[in-house]
C-alpha cells in the first residue's frame, strides 16, 4: 500500500508538471506568433529572440512572453516601452545580434515607465514623483524591493499561465500582491461603450459589494474612471482627503484606507484598470509603485491573448449580424441592453432581426434596426418574460417563456395570435426569437380544453371492420383503463348497470338499422361508483346510403345529476320542515292568545288606569316568548309584570306561561318582589327544554300600593321602566338585578317611585327599542323622543305611539304595559 501511494504522488507530481509545461508552451507558442506577425520571421527565429530578450533583461522566458504579448499594444502616453519588448526598440546590444535588446540593470524594476508622465499624474493626486533613488532590496517603509519584484513578477508569470477568466486573474494577483504590497483586495473593471464601467473579475470583497459596484455608471469622482481617462495611475493615499474627492469603494469605505488604480494598455487604449485595495494606510513606496506598474503592463499581455476584450462598438455587432439573420428563417432579433445611469436594463436596441420578425405595426426585417424593443414589442414588457431575459443576460441560462398573446398584423388586419419566447446570450447581446402557435395547433388544443373542461370525449366506430376509436378523455368517462382499447359498439350496452341496458341495446339497435340518432342517459359502474352519462351519436352513410360510420360523444354528468338529486332532496325537506313550522306556529299562536288574554279596552287597576299592547313579530314563523300581567292583589295592590323568554316556538311559549303564573302566585301568596325573581330563577336553573338546556328570561316585577302612591319595582336584565312626569321623559334607574337562568345565586334589589297625579309609566319588552344596525341605548332615546311627542292623555293614544316608533319590519315581538295616574300633573 505504501508502495502504491509513493507511486500515486510521483505519478501526480509528473501530471501537475505536464500541465504546467503545456500551458507555458501554449504562452511560449502564442508569443512567438505575435513576434511572427509583427517581424515575418520564422517560429525557430521568434523563439531565439524571446530567449534573447529573456536573457537580456534579465527575466524568464514565460515571464518575457507576456511581457511581448502585452508590448503588441501601444503604449501609455508618458511612458516609455520596455527596452527590447516595444515594436519600436532601437537600443541592441552588439553582442547578442541586431535582435538583442539592451539589457536593463538588475537595482532598477524591470518593466519601470518614465518619468514624464507618471510624476505629473503623481503630483496631482498628492502623493509626490516616484522615488528613484529606492534601489536597495528594500524601502524604507519595508515595502517590496527590485530583486523582492523580480521575484514576484516571476511568480505571476507563471500563475498567470493557469488563469482563464477575470475572475483567475483577479485572484492570481492578490495571491502573488499580498506579501510584496499588501494587498487585502483586488477589482478589475473593463469600460463599457455608454462610458461607465463594469466589473470583469474580482478577489477579497463579498458577493453583494461586489454586485453593488458590477456596473458603475460614468459619474465624476470614480477614481478608476479617472485613471482611464487619463491613462495614469491614480494613488489615494491619503483617506480623509480621498473620502471627500472621490466616491469610495467599501461598505465602509474605511475598510480599505489606501488605494491605487492602474490602468491596463489593451487595444485601441487602456479599456481596463486595476484596483489595489489596502486595509492599511499610508502612501505607496516607490518600489511598490514601481511593481504595480510593471504588474499592470504584465497584464496586458494576459488581456490581450486570453482575457477580457474591450466590447465592441454599438454599431459593430449589427453590421456582423445583419447578414447572418437575413438568411435565417423564422423570427429572432439581436438585443443589446439599454442601461441608465445606475446600470439597470431599461430597454433593448434591436441591432439585427430575421425577415419574418414583424412588429405590432407591421415592420419586418432591416426596419426594425435601431429601434426599442419596448417599442415594437410591448408584450415582452411582462414580467416573467422581462425578468427571464435579465436573467438571461446576467447567467448566461437560456430562458423559455411561457406562450403569451401578442398582436400582430397579418394580410392587413390585426391578428391575436400565441407566441412562446426563447431567449440566449450571445456576448454582451441577447438572441430573442419567438415561436407562433399555428392555426392547427391551437384548435387541437382547443378541443382537449373543451373535452376536459365539459367532461366529454369523442368516439367513432367503423361499422365496415367493426373497429372503435376513442378520444383520451372518453376513456376517463368511461373509466376504462386505455390499455384495453374501446369497446365495440355492439357491447356498449354491457357497460351499462342492468336497469338502463335494454334502453340502450335498443337505442344502438335503431341507430345502425334505421339511421336514427339518438341522445340517451345511462348509467355505468366505475369501481364503488355509479356515473350519470349522456350518449350522442350519429350514422355516416356511404355513396350507397348504406351505414358504414357511427360517431357521436359521451359525457360524465354525474356532478349535474348529483346535484339535481340534492337539490330535489333538499326541497323536499324544506317543504317538510315550512310545514312543521307553520303548524308549530299555529299552535303556539293559540296557546299565547290563550294564555295572555288582551284587554279590548283600557282598565282600572288600584286607582290606576292601565292599557296594553301586543305585538307579535313580522319576520319570521316563530311564536316569541314577550309576555305581561297586569292584576290586582287581595290586598288592594296592583301587580305588574313585563317579561321576555329567550327563543322562540313551543318551548318559549311553555316557558312563558310557567313564569307568568308562577309569578303571580308567589306574589299573591306573600312572596316580596326580589324573592320571587330569586324563586324563579331557580326554576329555570331545574328546567329543560327540547333542545336539553335551561332557558334565560328577563323579567320586570312592580307592585303599586295606593295608599302610598308608590311603585315598588325590581328587574332581572329587563329595560328600565320610562317615567313622564311634568313634560319631562326620563328612565328610572335600575337596581341590581340579573337574567334569569344565568346563575346560581343571583342578587335582586327593590327600588321604589313615589308617584303623584298625571304620572305615566311604562314598562316593555326590548323588542320596542332594539334594531339589529343601532345599539340599545340609541334605542331607548328614540322611545324617550316619540313618549315626548305623542303624551296624549285620551284613551287608545298607545297604538299611535307604537306605530310612531316601530319603523319598518317587526324582527321580534314587542309588549307593552301602560300606567298612567289619574289627575292632573303638577
Amino acid at each position: 500500500m505504501a508502495a502504491m501511494a509513493e507511486v500515486v504522488a510521483r505519478q501526480r507530481v509528473e501530471m501537475d508538471r505536464m500541465r504546467d509545461q503545456a500551458a507555458t508552451a501554449a504562452v511560449l507558442e502564442r508569443a512567438k506568433g505575435a513576434l511572427m506577425a509583427q517581424t515575418g520571421c520564422t517560429p525557430e527565429a521568434a523563439g531565439e529572440r524571446l530567449l534573447r530578450r529573456a536573457k537580456a533583461g534579465d527575466r524568464t522566458l514565460l515571464e518575457e512572453c507576456w511581457l511581448s504579448l502585452g508590448a503588441l499594444v501601444p503604449p501609455l502616453p508618458g511612458t516609455a516601452p520596455e527596452p527590447g519588448t516595444g515594436a519600436g526598440s532601437t537600443g541592441t546590444d552588439p553582442s547578442a545580434g541586431p535582435d538583442t535588446p539592451l539589457s536593463s540593470t538588475r537595482t532598477g524594476t524591470h518593466l519601470s515607465s518614465a518619468r514624464t508622465g507618471t510624476d505629473q499624474a503623481d503630483a496631482r493626486d498628492g502623493s509626490g514623483p516616484d522615488d528613484e533613488r529606492g534601489t536597495g532590496p528594500t524601502d524604507e517603509r519595508g515595502g517590496a524591493g527590485p530583486d523582492d519584484g523580480f521575484t514576484a513578477l516571476s511568480r505571476l508569470g507563471k500563475a498567470l499561465v493557469h488563469a482563464a477568466t477575470p475572475h483567475d486573474l483577479a485572484r492570481c494577483l492578490l495571491e502573488e500582491l499580498t506579501a510584496d504590497v499588501d494587498a487585502d483586495a483586488l477589482m478589475v473593471f473593463r469600460t463599457q461603450p455608454t462610458g461607465g464601467l463594469e466589473l470583469i473579475g474580482h478577489a477579497g470583497i463579498d458577493d453583494t459589494l461586489a454586485g453593488q459596484w458590477a456596473m458603475v455608471p460614468p459619474l465624476d469622482g470614480i477614481a478608476a474612471l479617472e485613471a482611464l481617462r487619463a491613462r495614469e495611475p491614480r494613488w489615494l493615499e491619503d483617506f480623509a482627503r480621498d473620502q471627500q474627492r472621490h466616491l469610495l469603494i467599501g461598505d465602509p469605505p474605511e475598510r480599505w484606507l489606501s488605494r491605487a488604480w492602474l490602468p491596463v494598455p489593451t487595444e485601441g487604449g487602456a479599456g481596463v484598470c486595476i484596483g489595489i485595495l489596502r486595509a492599511r494606510g499610508g502612501a505607496f513606496s516607490p518600489a511598490e509603485r514601481h511593481l504595480l506598474r510593471a504588474v499592470a503592463r504584465l497584464c496586458a499581455g494576459w488581456l490581450r491573448s486570453s482575457g477580457a476584450r474591450q466590447a465592441p462598438a454599438p454599431g459593430a455587432t449589427a453590421t456582423a449580424a445583419q447578414p447572418v439573420f437575413d438568411s435565417l428563417p423564422g423570427s429572432a432579433m439581436l438585443l443589446t441592453p439599454l442601461r441608465g445611469a445606475d446600470g439597470v436594463v431599461g430597454d433593448y436596441r434591436i441591432d439585427a432581426a430575421t425577415e419574418e420578425a414583424v412588429d405590432v405595426v407591421g415592420r419586418t426585417g432591416r426596419q426594425l434596426l435601431g429601434r426599442r424593443v419596448l417599442e415594437c414589442l410591448p408584450s415582452l414588457a411582462d414580467e416573467a418574460v422581462w425578468q427571464g431575459c435579465l436573467r438571461t443576460l446576467t447567467t448566461g441560462e437560456p430562458f423559455e417563456g411561457e406562450p403569451f398573446a401578442h398582436q400582430s398584423v397579418v394580410g392587413g388586419s390585426a391578428e391575436l395570435s400565441t407566441y412562446t419566447v426563447h431567449a440566449a446570450r450571445l456576448g454582451d447581446a441577447l438572441v430573442l426569437t419567438w415561436v407562433r402557435h399555428d392555426s392547427s395547433d391551437r384548435q387541437e388544443q382547443r378541443l382537449a380544453d373543451v373535452q376536459r373542461l365539459g367532461k366529454l370525449g369523442w368516439a367513432n366506430w367503423n361499422l365496415v371492420t367493426d373497429e372503435g376509436s376513442w378520444s383520451s378523455q372518453t376513456f376517463l368517462v368511461m373509466g376504462r383503463d386505455p390499455a384495453l382499447g374501446p369497446v365495440r359498439l355492439a357491447d356498449l350496452p354491457r357497460l351499462a348497470v342492468p336497469e338502463d341496458a335494454p334502453l340502450l341495446t335498443r337505442a344502438v339497435e335503431q341507430l345502425v338499422r334505421t339511421g336514427r340518432q339518438f341522445d340517451l342517459p345511462f348509467r355505468i359502474r366505475s369501481g364503488d361508483e355509479v356515473r350519470h352519462l349522456r350518449m350522442v351519436a350519429e350514422v355516416v352513410r356511404d355513396s350507397g346510403n348504406q351505414p358504414v360510420e357511427v360517431h357521436g360523444f359521451v359525457q360524465d354528468l354525474t356532478a349535474q345529476r348529483s346535484a339535481e338529486l340534492a337539490l330535489v332532496e333538499s326541497e323536499r325537506a324544506i317543504l317538510t320542515q315550512d310545514g312543521v313550522l307553520h303548524a308549530e306556529r299555529a299552535l303556539a299562536a293559540r296557546l299565547q292568545h290563550a294564555l295572555l288574554p288582551l284587554p279590548t279596552r283600557p282598565v282600572d287597576l288600584a286607582g290606576l288606569r292601565v292599557e296594553v299592547a301586543y305585538l307579535p313579530a313580522q319576520s319570521g314563523i316563530h311564536v316569541g316568548g314577550d309576555w305581561f300581567s297586569a292584576i290586582e292583589l287581595p290586598d288592594g295592590d296592583a301587580l305588574f309584570v313585563v317579561g321576555d323568554v329567550a327563543g322562540h316556538g313551543i318551548d318559549a311559549v311553555a316557558t312563558m306561561a310557567q313564569l307568568r303564573f308562577t309569578a303571580k302566585g308567589m306574589v299573591i301568596t306573600g312572596s316580596s318582589l326580589t324573592g320571587a325573581l330569586a324563586r324563579l330563577n331557580t326554576l329555570l336553573l331545574h328546567s329543560r327544554g327540547s333542545h336539553d338546556a335551561h332557558a334565560t328570561a328577563t323579567m320586570v316585577l312592580a307592585r303599586y300600593v295606593p295608599d302610598e302612591h308608590c311603585l315598588v319595582w325590581a328587574q332581572a336584565g329587563h329595560p328600565p321602566p320610562l317615567l313622564v312626569r311634568g313634560g319631562e321623559v326620563r328612565y328610572l334607574e335600575r337596581p341590581v338585578g340579573m337574567l334569569l337562568g344565568a346563575c346560581a345565586a343571583p342578587d335582586f334589589v327593590e327600588a321604589r317611585c313615589v308617584l303623584e297625579p298625571g304620572d305615566r309609566v311604562l314598562l316593555y319588552t326590548d323588542g320596542l327599542v332594539e334594531r339589529p344596525s343601532e345599539g340599545l341605548d340609541r334605542g331607548l332615546d328614540r322611545l324617550a323622543a316619540a313618549v315626548a311627542a305623542h303624551d296624549s292623555r285620551e284613551p287608545g293614544s298607545l297604538l299611535p305611539l307604537l306605530t310612531a316608533v316601530l319603523e319598518g319590519e317587526r324582527r321580534d315581538d314587542v309588549c307593552v304595559v301602560d300606567i298612567r295616574v289619574p289627575g292632573a300633573p303638577r
